[in-house]
This record gives structure tokens, sequence and C-alpha cells, in this order.
């Protein structure tokens, strides 16, 4: 059964350890992250973006693709399906398919546009028992062909939002998403206490979890954060794993061109990377006992 993620978040900011939200694009990553999780005993969000609903053929394949496989594995762990950097529609695309979180990415428009399009959303999701993300701020870098250079989320208008209602509150603190530049200046912890007083301890979330320096995320996630988003990590890891199985020649040795065979050692390195990240870099593994 897939849940809300107000319940696990919660029981993180309490505990001081953080969700993972590990984003999914086909039916490997959703097997992989879920047996990585399920091993470990770590509640866990699947995170989808606009642009791999779409890849996967929709919103309502993406919640038939993942209630399947989640019962078919057996999975004991909380689960729950989020969309990540949802557009105004995107969210109510995805309430209405079954999903059992979203979070709505207003960052973009004005600040009172943004703050009165959070609040219906947070309506509609909350009468139907969905949780609900909200972001305050552009996280730097690009999500699904929108860049933003604004890293610094404002206290004030973080507070505002917070006091709507949302779950948990994405708010930047210098992170971005994709790779990090040589040059990047790290999180900026004085910001992230200021947001996190500003709040009145709302749950944070850290997009842009894949390059990070593990410290900076453990210190980050001391301090407030309780969710943090991971997708260019397995895919780095992913590429790697199965760059590495064709240049060693083994997608030539017998059936090795299947594609059961060939995603193989690529699902493999991403169930790996997910046991690591939530036991010995989030601190959830075990919490679903």
């Amino acid at each position: 059964m897939l849940v809300s993620a107000t319940d696990m978040i919660n029981k993180a900011h309490e505990g001081h350890y953080a969700i993972g939200a590990f984003n999914i694009n086909n039916m490997e990553w959703i097997k992989a992250i879920l047996l990585g999780c399920e091993a470990k005993k770590a509640p866990v969000m699947l995170g989808v973006s606009e642009g791999a609903g779409k890849y996967m053929c929709g919103f309502d394949n993406v919640v038939a693709m993942v209630k399947n496989i989640h019962d078919n594995l057996g999975i004991t762990v909380p689960v729950a399906l989020h969309l990540d950097h949802g557009t105004y529609e995107g969210a109510k695309a995805c309430i209405e398919a079954g999903f059992t979180s979203v979070m709505f990415d207003g960052s973009h428009y004005d600040f009172e546009e943004n703050e009165a399009k959070s609040k219906e959303i947070l309506a509609l999701a909350h009468s139907k028992g969905i949780s609900v993300e909200c972001e305050v701020g552009g996280i730097g870098g690009t999500e699904d062909g929108v860049t933003s250079a604004g890293e610094l989320a404002d206290p004030e208008e973080c507070a505002k939002i917070a006091s709507l209602g949302v779950d948990f509150l994405a708010a930047g603190i210098g992170n971005i998403h994709g790779k990090y530049p040589a040059d990047w200046a790290g999180l900026n912890f004085d910001r992230l206490a200021e947001i996190q007083k500003a709040t009145n301890g709302k749950p944070l979330v850290l997009h842009g979890g894949s390059g990070i320096p593990r410290e900076q995320v453990q210190k980050a996630i001391t301090l407030g954060v309780s969710k943090v988003n991971v997708n260019t990590e397995c895919q780095l890891v992913f590429a790697d794993a199965t760059r590495k199985y064709i240049e060693a020649g083994k997608d030539l040795e017998g059936k090795g061109y299947d594609p059961r065979k060939l995603l193989k050692p690529g699902t493999d390195a991403v169930q790996a990377l997910v046991e690591d990240m939530v036991e010995n870099f989030f601190g959830c593994a075990g919490k679903a006992e």
C-alpha cells in the first residue's frame, strides 16, 4: 500500500534523519529502489518528474506500475509516490491519478501567485489525504527545462508558505540541480537556520542532493532537512555500470545483448547506491521496523 509522506517526514524531522526521495525513470529503477529500501528497512519516496511521467506513458501508468511492482515484490516498508517539481496542472493530474504525495513548484511565479496556487493545491490534496511539498525561491540549475539562478530562499516568504499548511518545504540554501561546478560555494547553513526558525521547525527538503559533500548533507539533516532528493547520482552509477558491461564485451557473449542482462549491471548499481545512502548517509535504515 502506498502512503502519504507526511508521517515518515515528520518522524524523520523529530529523529534528525532524512527520507531519501529517489527519482524513478522506468521499471528497473522502481525495482532497484524498492528492493534497496526493503533490504535496509527504510521508508522511501519515489520521485517522478513530469518529464519522467511522460516518458513512462502517463501518470496513470506510473501509479499502476509502482503499485503492481510494489505488490509483486512484497514490499513492507512505507512507500510514497511523489510528484517532483510539479506544475499547477501536473499536481492536479497526479492527485487525480493516485499519487500519494505531490510537489507544487510555483517558484517561477511571483510570490503572490505562488501563494494562491499553493493554497489551492493544498486544499485539494489534503482533502484526499495526500501530502504536499511547496517551493520558495528557485533551486539553482536546470530542472525539466526550467533554469533558476535563485539559490537562497527568503525566510519571510518561507514562513508565509509554511503557514498555509504545507507538509514539507523546499527552499534554496545554495543547492543546485545536476552536477556541481568546481567553484560551488557550498550549502549556506546560516540561511538554513534562518528558514527553520522562521517556519517554526517545518521539515525542509534538500533538492540537488547528488554531488553535495556527504558531511554537508548530514549537517543539513541535523539542522532540519528531512527529505533529500536524489536523481543525478543514480543516473551516473547506472551509466557507469552499463558502460563497463559493454566495454568488457559482455553484450557479445552468449545472449548478453538481452535487455534483461544488458540493464542488470546498472540496475544493481542503483540498488547498491540506494542501500548505501539510506544506511550510511540519510540514517533512515531500520526506521520502517
